[in-house]
């Protein structure tokens, strides 16, 4: 039964985080500055970022040396996570697949965002920072930086998407009580916040928006400056730890997986998971292994996006990144699975969807609640609407194989738990969500 439920030791956890960009089949499209068009040069992300992020940003080096003041925090909110057999959800199935998940539930912050925040947190305090600005979805982003920073005495503003806010308010309560001043946005604090309040008082929101918001405040006191949950290297960069760990752990039982699921909205969480894994491919390490990105339907950045330079943020203050996009001045419908409402994703995540090393599916809220209802009962855990959609890939795989009989070895990333959106599966149990 060591196959139920894998451990590894605190000497285990990993001591570097992983660079893809050291690996990638070709380089990535640079930034580019949307009045020149040229290449960003990294010292004009300075106002917004620390040096040492930035460095990390562009940085070609396979690995990045973690600070034993991160690891330490990181084993304070509970790394290494354990890797669990979903045997009950595979029993409930019948099929003959073996299903594992990655447990990022199990932080004080409910999923795997405290990997980069306390990392961010850590390089800002350093270089002398007193306050950070950042906007979350559904606030497991907003809940972590929070977090990190109260870990390090750093203060936090967060703009938080004005649906999520509204949706989820225990979220903006654990924010608050880490300290941080939560705000709902569009919002009055910021030029462009109340540009869109003008033009829309009612608007939903969108991490668009929020992105805005953030730098706007940062860019305007030089003690301030701008950290971000999902899209960039660096972020990704962080979140390795989670696949670096898997990759121990199924080696613990001698397990080599047919297919690594993740949900995406900027891909920080698949990245983080998969890269590891990934790399060992690109290297010609590993035999033929699937990566499955999980997006909503109403938000189909990788299944139906423009693979083009765009803006992150909807106000178009950020440099051009190459990505698959809706466009940045795209709103999505109010899904529960606020996490996964963005317009574009990560430029290494596109770029190796690009070139097919990635695949990618989406599907509906009604859907995913579905799969979270199963697994729910099937595991005894109730997982992120974010987390859902990966389980439902799983659930189809599954499924699937039951059909064929193969006996796939499925992987997915239980991304943060759904204890504080438990309004969006009443919604779904009393048949009032919308698709």
């Amino acid at each position: 039964m060591k196959e139920t439920k894998v451990l590894l030791d605190l000497d285990e956890m990993p001591k570097k985080w992983y660079n893809i960009l050291a690996d990638l089949p070709e380089p990535l499209p640079p930034p580019l500055d949307p009045k020149t068009r040229e290449p960003v040069k990294p010292e004009m992300l300075e106002v917004i970022f620390p040096k040492e992020l930035i460095r990390q940003e562009v940085s070609q080096e396979r690995y990045i040396r973690i600070p034993e003041e991160v690891r330490e925090a990181y084993f304070q909110i509970g790394r290494p996570t354990p890797l669990y057999r979903a045997r009950r959800l595979e029993r409930y199935l019948n099929t003959p697949a073996k299903i594992y998940y990655k447990r990022e539930d199990v932080s004080f912050a409910g999923s795997h965002k405290p990997n980069t925040a306390i990392a961010q947190a850590y390089y800002n305090v350093k270089e002398g920072v007193e306050r950070l600005t950042t906007e979350t979805g559904a606030g497991q982003w907003g809940t972590a930086l929070s977090l990190a920073g109260a870990l390090f005495g750093i203060d936090v503003t967060v703009f938080m998407v004005a649906i999520s806010y509204h949706q989820k308010p225990y979220r903006r309560i654990i924010m608050e009580l880490y300290g941080a001043d939560v705000v709902p946005s569009p919002s009055d604090r910021t030029e462009y916040g109340r540009k869109v309040r003008e033009e829309n008082p009612d608007h939903p929101g969108s991490l668009g928006i929020a992105i805005s918001e953030a730098i706007e405040m940062a860019v305007k006191d030089e003690k301030t400056k701008y950290s971000l949950g999902s899209v960039l290297n660096h972020v990704l960069l962080h979140q390795t730890v989670i696949g670096q760990e898997v990759l121990l752990q199924l080696e613990k039982i001698d397990v080599t997986p047919d297919v690594m699921i993740g949900c995406v909205g900027g891909g920080s969480n698949f990245a983080g998971f998969a890269y590891p894994m990934l790399g060992k491919k690109l290297r010609g390490e590993l035999d033929e292994v699937r990566f499955l990105a999980v997006e909503p339907k109403s938000c189909p950045t990788l299944t139906e996006g423009k693979y083009e330079y765009d803006f992150g943020d909807t106000a178009g203050m950020t440099p051009l990144l190459k990505m698959y996009t809706l466009g940045h001045d795209f709103v999505p419908s109010p899904i529960h699975a606020g996490g996964l409402r963005y317009h574009g994703d990560a430029p290494s995540l596109c770029l190796l969807h690009h070139l097919g090393y990635i695949d990618a599916v989406a599907y509906d809220q009604l859907q995913t609640f579905e799969a979270g209802k199963i697994f729910t009962k099937a595991e005894g855990l109730v997982p992120a609407p974010e987390t859902t959609h990966a389980i439902r890939a799983a659930i189809d795989i599954a499924r699937e194989c039951k059909r064929t009989g193969e006996e796939k070895v499925i992987v997915f990333n239980l991304s943060g738990h759904g204890l504080l959106d438990l309004q969006g599966y009443a919604d779904y149990l009393a048949g009032k969500l919308k698709p």
